[in-house]
Formats: C-alpha cells, structure tokens, sequence
C-alpha cells in the first residue's frame, strides 16, 4: 500500500508553501502523485521530495520555470548540465553587471582620487537676473558671436545705469557640440529692471548644480578643459541633460592677450556628496 504525505507535511517536508506546491501542479512542474477526486485534496510520496529540493534551489538561484522543467526532463546528464551551465553563465554575467554597478555607485560617494584633475569643484548656482543674447549660432561662428554679444550687453546695462552682480556668462545647447549649429545664450548678471532693447533681452538664468573647471588661455584650447571635466563627471557625478554652461571671469573686457583669460567650464550633475 502506497504511504502518502498530505500537502502540509510535503510542504514543511521540502521548505515549499502550500500556495506554491498548488502552483507548480497548476503548471505541471510538480505533479502530486495522487489527487482526491472528491474533496481536491493533493498526495504526495517520499520519493518526490529529492525533485522538489532541486527545484527550490534552482529557484532560490534565479532559474526561471520553464528552464527549471527543461533541465527536470533532460534527456540524459550531459543534456541537464548543459542546461545548468548556461544558467550558472548568466549568473555570472548578473554578477559583472551588479558588482560594476556597485563600483560605479561607491565612486559617487567616494572624495576623488588623489590622481583627478586638480581645481575641478562641484558646485550650486542660485537662479540670478540678467540681461541675454539668445541666438541659433554655427559652431564655427560662435567666437566672433560671443564677442559682439558681450559687447552689447555690457554697453546695455551700463546704459541702463545698472550694476553688474557677477561675471558674464554663456548657456550652450547640446546642438551646438553634436550637430555645430544650435542655440547659445550669453548673459551679464545685474540688479533691477532689464529694459528689452535690440537683441538684449531680460532673462532669469536657472538655478544649475554644475562640475566646474577653469581654463586658462584663448578659446581654441578650450577643448582640453572639456574633455577633463568630462572624465571627471564620468567617474566622480552623474551627469544630467541640460545645458554646457561657461562663465568669462578674464576675456578681452579685461585684456587683449588671449593667453590670460580665463574661462570656467561647467557641466551639469547632481550632485551625492557635500564638498568640503
């Protein structure tokens, strides 16, 4: 006579819920060996415990169902452990995945390397008033344009008899580094009310938290103080979409000798740690 284990005992049996037993018989991963035709009530036997223990590990490893009924109904062994290792494969690569997601998270929260470009600060900038120029410019153009910008809108607010509140400033789309043509902003921060006069407009530049670096030098080695800053927010912030900003604290306003400007490049982040 054939010795059955009802459901609750199958269940404390293998560490299987009776919820989950009821589905691997609905899906015909686990079949009890008997089922009561008048009351439903499920039957198990001894020798179906060591199926179920392998079952509730390959789950407890991530191993989805139907490759859990592939490697239960394996031809042979050689089958089965094929199955088995193409699993343990993707195991792997999760773990790849996760272990450089975590080293990437823990860069975020690590102070930078001893070996970082030196003078790059996070910093946040709080929204400010300003007189704008706002044109869609050519890439090649942009120099000579920021140029007589600035000198509009220098000869503006102080027309205006307003004062200046802090150095002159530039908001450059993505368009204009990806596809040479797109719009750019040049802005004079200054206190009171800008009166809209040529291509002067007032504007209320956005409060931003930028990774900053300044570059010393003409324009046209700009490039090396990007692509720092760019391998330092890769490593150090997470960057966030929004617009390149600079800031002129030295320009031609100041000095004719381009070798002594001095330009602070900022790329936009959001920032996870404080700086000290």
């Amino acid at each position: 006579m054939t010795s059955y284990l009802s459901i609750g005992d199958f269940s404390r049996a293998t560490h299987m819920t009776v919820k989950t037993l009821r589905h691997y018989h609905e899906i015909g991963l686990l079949e009890p060996a008997a089922v009561d035709p008048r009351s439903g009530y499920r039957r198990y036997v001894a020798e179906q415990i060591p199926t179920a223990q392998v079952v509730r590990r390959f789950r407890d490893l991530g191993m989805p169902l139907d490759e859990v009924r592939t490697v239960l109904t394996a031809s042979d062994v050689a089958d089965r452990n094929r199955h088995i290792s193409a699993h343990l494969n993707r195991l792997e690569e999760e773990l790849g995945r996760t272990r450089r997601a975590v080293a990437s998270l823990r860069d975020l929260l690590t102070p930078p390397a001893s070996d970082a470009p030196p003078g790059i600060e996070l910093r946040g900038v709080g929204a400010v008033g300003a007189a704008a120029v706002t044109a869609t410019v050519e890439a090649q153009d942009i120099g000579a344009w920021l140029q007589g910008a600035l000198g509009e809108l220098f000869a503006t607010v102080a027309g205006q008899g307003l004062r200046e509140t802090g150095p002159a400033g530039g908001v450059y789309a993505d368009e204009l580094f990806t596809l040479h043509r797109g719009q750019a902003t040049v802005f004079v921060p200054c206190d009171g009310e800008v009166r809209p006069v040529g291509r002067v407009e007032p504007l209320l530049v956005p409060p931003v938290e930028l990774a900053v670096l300044e570059h010393c030098g003409p324009p046209s080695d700009v490039d090396r103080a990007y692509g720092a800053l760019a391998a330092y927010v890769s490593r150090h912030a997470l960057a966030v979409d929004g617009p390149i900003r600079e800031y002129y604290l030295v320009g031609a306003r100041q000095t004719q000798d381009s070798t002594r400007w001095r330009t602070e490049v900022c790329w936009p982040v959001f920032r996870t740690r404080a700086e000290d």
